[in-house]
């Protein structure tokens, strides 16, 4: 069977190496007897965006029939969507086109009706964290801007983004009055 690997990694600077990912991915495919045909493999972005570089050429590759292959093996289906209506699109696109999506360390495998099952509720689990790790990051964000301060980098020799902000703040002030 012809397979494609999907690779993400999320930053480029710190120390994440797809090969952690792609290592396994191609001894599990040599292991079945699979002949890999391309690997697809995003460097620097966020699981958060639907569109990514390789990601669409994967898509664009399975909807054109452009490469010749029967599933989609991915290390752990979050580095492939965080959002469960992206995986489900992505799901659908595959099984229309008879392509299996295999996803190694949670052993998914959407060719069998269990696989199927498992990786939409793993899908939801993956928005959740998403949306916690969201909502963490809203809620430090108002509690610095009740505190006064403006997250954000410092730049130096000039003021701090908190003292420009307070000084808009005190010149909306003035301006209101």
């Amino acid at each position: 069977m012809n397979v494609v690997l999907y690779a993400r990694v999320s930053k480029l600077n710190c120390h994440q190496d797809p090969e952690v990912q792609l290592q396994p991915l191609r001894a599990y495919a040599e292991a079945r007897g699979y002949t890999i045909v391309r690997e697809f493999v995003d460097r620097g972005v966020s699981g958060a965006k639907e569109r990514r570089p390789q990601l669409d050429a994967l898509m664009h590759a399975a909807e054109h029939g452009t490469l010749d292959f029967q599933a989609v093996i991915v290390w752990k289906f979050d580095r492939f969507a965080r959002s469960t209506a992206h995986l489900l699109r992505a799901l659908s696109t595959f099984q229309s086109l008879d392509i299996a999506f295999i996803s190694l360390t949670e052993s998914v495998d959407t060719s069998t009706p269990y696989g199927k099952m498992v990786f939409t509720v793993l899908g939801a689990v993956a928005e959740l964290e998403r949306s916690i790790i969201a909502e963490r990051i809203t809620a430090g964000l108002r509690r610095a801007a009740k505190a006064g301060r403006r997250p954000g980098p410092k730049i130096i020799g000039q003021p701090s983004r908190t003292t420009l902000w307070r000084r808009k703040q005190a010149q909306r002030l003035r301006e209101n009055q």
